[in-house]
């Protein structure tokens, strides 16, 4: 036979490999991990606290205006809907 490239051979190990299981490794979306000082790891899990805590708050608010069936509107005097109040109207 013809000599097979390496490529060729990864390519054709890499299908073979594909053939016989279906486990597969899961992309890599985020940088690996990386050594942080104790400074850094601790103002990272500050801010991470007060996200939770914030996402929190809104999903307590969320459930009790739920069961309050109190219907959260946005609030804009300065929008559409003041306008349309102040609008004057000639009728003749």
């Amino acid at each position: 036979g013809s000599p097979i490239t390496a490529e060729e051979k990864r390519l054709r190990d890499k299908k073979h490999l594909n053939d016989i299981t279906a486990a597969r490794l899961p992309p890599l979306h985020h940088s690996p991990a990386k050594l942080l000082s104790i400074e850094e790891s601790i103002a990272i899990q500050i801010q991470q606290k007060e996200a939770y805590e914030e996402m929190q708050a809104r999903l307590a608010a969320q459930k009790l205006a739920e069961r309050l069936n109190i219907k959260m509107l946005r609030f804009e005097p300065e929008g559409e809907a003041s306008l349309q109040y102040r609008e004057v109207r000639d009728e003749d």
